[in-house]
């Protein structure tokens, strides 16, 4: 299958979305909270093509809150399979995948891309390129549970995650403190440290 440099792919949050309006992003994901209003940065884009999809950036229920689910998954990876068909054919296709920070569902949402396009390849090399378009990077870890699902991974993407975010707290270690702090402690421990 074709692939698309990793210049042709970002990830970012709504602040830094004025920094890639005249990037040349033929395709946009936007992932955002359910009662977020429209983001008028769009507005000084070049022209793209956006899908829109809303869930609360969540892992566990709460009160109150849109989890991401299979359904908003079962959408993400339909994107992809767009997109990537796109690729095959040869046309141009430049990504950005954004949500509130650019951290978590945007980069999950990313990984699926990736694991679309780069589906001969060991899953560690897929976290390798998720960590250059994005090195903060922190997957939502019930999306890629249904990513991997969807795409019959056999648990490979949610085993890499735990090495991923081992990888992070490594390089990082107050994101822990601070994913502990926001709700998202099932995560952090869920990562493989070394001995």
């Amino acid at each position: 299958m074709m692939t698309l440099a990793l210049s042709d792919l970002a990830i970012c949050g709504i602040e830094e979305l004025p920094e890639h309006s005249r990037r040349g992003f033929t395709h946009v994901l936007t992932l955002i909270d359910p009662d977020w209003p429209e983001i008028t940065a769009f507005e000084t884009f070049d022209a793209h093509e956006r899908k829109i999809l809303r869930c609360h950036d969540v892992i566990d229920p709460i009160p109150g809150t849109t989890p991401p689910d299979r359904e908003l998954v079962q959408d993400v990876v339909a994107f992809g399979e767009s997109l990537a068909a796109r690729v095959q054919d040869g046309d141009k296709v430049r990504l950005l995948v954004h949500c509130h920070m650019g951290v978590s569902r945007s980069s999950a949402a990313m990984l699926s891309f990736l694991a679309q396009t780069h589906r001969d390849e060991p899953v560690s090399s897929l976290y390798d390129r998720l960590r250059t378009i994005r090195p903060k990077a922190w997957p939502n870890s019930v999306m890629v549970g249904y990513i991997d699902e969807h795409l019959r991974f056999d648990g490979a993407l949610v085993e890499g995650l735990r090495t991923h975010y081992g990888h992070r707290l490594r390089a990082h270690p107050r994101t822990g403190e601070w994913m502990a702090a926001n709700g998202r402690a099932r995560e952090v421990e869920m990562a493989l440290l070394p001995d």
